[in-house]
């Protein structure tokens, strides 16, 4: 299956949730969040074609990662792929955490068209990192998000509650 990316894939991330990571960038962004680090990833149609099986080749690769990480850009914008990314992942015993501008009601609002497939996704995510970057409330103190709004969302325990549950892992630990 192909999926659009916006750069090459990194197997070697520290910053992008705990461990040594792979992590995926998708390429496009609707969200537009003032002072988003990563601007260049915007356009739909920018960044490069691949496909998938040859990112599984790599998750077959890895041998220290703790897990992958689906970033962007916004990922739920091709739920399908990473579907199939995050299962593999899963399979070979990695976590998978994901990051999105939606908040996961959003992508649990069963009016919207890509429901379905944001729901399976979520199923095979461990932790989604949620909600856009607001610059107003950045805080470079805060382990694994860019500002303050953002929530580190335990998906499974979430999906079993029915509630947002928040993971309390990952909250005001040092990165370092």
């Amino acid at each position: 299956m192909k999926i659009r990316l916006s750069s090459p894939v990194l197997t070697d991330s520290i910053v992008d949730g705990p461990g040594l990571r792979m992590v995926i960038w998708t390429q496009g962004c609707n969200h537009g969040c003032k002072g988003c680090h990563n601007p260049l990833t915007h356009d739909v149609c920018g960044g490069f074609e691949a496909d998938t099986e040859e990112i599984i080749a790599k998750i077959d690769g890895l041998r220290l990662q703790k897990g992958i990480t689906l970033s962007g850009g916004e990922p739920f914008l091709q739920p399908e792929p990473l579907l199939d990314l995050a299962i593999e992942a899963r399979k070979r015993g990695l976590d998978v955490w994901a990051y999105t501008g939606f908040t996961y009601d959003k992508l649990l609002d069963k009016s919207s068209d890509s429901y379905f497939n944001n729901l399976n996704l979520l199923k095979n995510i461990d932790i989604l990192v949620d909600g856009k970057f607001i610059e107003s409330k950045r805080d470079i103190s805060l382990t694994y998000r860019g500002s303050r709004n953002q929530r580190l969302i335990d998906v499974q325990k979430s999906l079993k509650e029915k509630k947002v549950c928040i993971s309390e892992e990952y909250l005001d630990r040092e990165i370092i």
